[in-house]
């Protein structure tokens, strides 16, 4: 629905129509029309088929495979307009942020942290790197381009990403 009136103009009362329930109905699960959208997100894209990142024994190679899946999916109108409206669902309400927190970003920074830190006993990282400070370097930039509209939001720029960043993060 997001897709086709907007965000803004979604409303509960459309959302209970299209579902042919009552809105007393979508209020008995849904807090607020910004959960509704965080459900319908998580169900477009697969919540609980998250599954450990790649682990070729080439951190680089691993990294640029999930940065550019990243960026396809970013660069998809299909999860852009949702995902927009999601982030600034976020920034405005704090229950919101809490079980985006829980359910989304908590367990995939997990995941992203447990492939940093495999490639770090493998000696690829250096000792010291901080593992939550590595995922923001890496992932961090492709989502400031994405959400900023800064400049295109492109393969290459993901492997330039992970070509910087790791160049920050190997051992000296």
């Amino acid at each position: 629905m997001v897709g086709e009136v907007g965000y803004a103009k979604l409303s509960i009362e459309g959302i209970a129509h299209a579902a042919g329930v009552g809105k007393q109905t979508i209020y008995r699960w849904w807090p607020s029309k910004g959960a509704v959208l965080f459900d319908a997100f998580l169900a477009m894209a697969g919540e609980g088929e998250a599954a450990a990142l790649p682990d070729t024994g080439d951190l680089a190679a691993d990294l640029k495979l999930v940065l550019r899946a990243t960026v396809d999916e970013l660069n998809d109108p299909r999860f852009d307009q949702a995902m927009r409206a999601m982030h600034t669902e976020i920034v405005h309400d704090p229950a919101l942020a809490a079980d985006y927190a829980r359910r989304l970003d908590g367990p995939m920074r997990e995941l992203k942290k447990a492939r940093l830190r495999a490639a770090q006993e493998a000696g690829q990282l250096a000792e010291d790197v901080d593992l939550d400070v590595a995922v923001d370097l890496v992932f961090g930039p492709v989502l400031h381009r994405w959400l900023h509209r800064t400049a295109p939001l492109t393969s290459e720029y993901a492997d330039q990403v992970v070509d910087t960043a790791l160049r920050g993060l190997q051992p000296r």
